[in-house]
């Protein structure tokens, strides 16, 4: 007796709502995620309890390494290329175009005014390996026998005059000397600038058993 062939019909599912759906969420993501920059240093935060939150725009980064080396960056670009017109007019230094662009690629700056032009005329490899072992100077200013500002209230002062409402956060290594954070704390003070968020890492309290 002949074997019965049963016909097998092709199922066919219509993967077009799956695709829509799957465009929706990733629009969604690329329009709500906030990217982090690199810093050119490693920063392990020290926890707190504290659940404010550092605001996403507006906002003058301080981080401070372990070994008391200060660095800076700005969310606004624009903003931030200001800035930097700002104290190479004030420090009487020149930047090319393309130095100009190498800065506005940076995630962070931190070198002695005196060293930025020379840092940003290296490659990309010996910029993130030189900006390592320097740091935005803390120490006083000495013009014509007084001490004034120094590069550290200078950055500030010419971001609090591109953007007045700009907000100051600090972060620094669970390590950092407290000499040190304390260094950078008497800065902004002497600047009457006395409201700022300090960066830590959230920890849970642990529940009583």
């Amino acid at each position: 007796m002949g074997k019965v062939k049963i016909k097998k019909n092709d199922v066919w599912i219509d993967m077009t709502p799956m695709s829509d759906v799957m465009v929706l969420l990733l629009t969604f993501f690329m329009l709500t995620s906030t990217f982090v920059k690199n810093e050119p240093v490693k920063v392990v935060t020290p926890q707190s309890v504290s659940e404010i939150k550092v605001p996403e725009k507006d906002v003058l980064n301080i981080l401070v390494d372990k070994q008391g080396k200060v660095f800076m960056s700005m969310d606004n670009q624009a903003q931030m290329m200001d800035v930097l017109s700002g104290m190479t007019g004030q420090f009487g230094v020149q930047l090319s175009a393309e130095q100009e662009k190498k800065f506005q690629k940076d995630p962070m700056w931190g070198v002695p005014m005196e060293k930025l032009s020379a840092y940003l005329s290296l490659g990309q490899t010996e910029m993130s390996n030189a900006i390592k072992t320097q740091g935005i100077p803390t120490d006083s200013i000495n013009s014509d026998g007084k001490l004034g500002k120094s590069e550290f209230q200078c950055w500030v002062d010419q971001a609090l005059q591109v953007n007045p409402d700009i907000k100051l956060a600090i972060k620094a290594d669970q390590n950092t000397p407290y000499k040190v954070v304390k260094k950078v704390m008497s800065e902004l003070q002497d600047m009457n600038q006395n409201r700022y968020y300090l960066i830590t890492s959230y920890k849970k309290l642990e529940e009583d058993k």
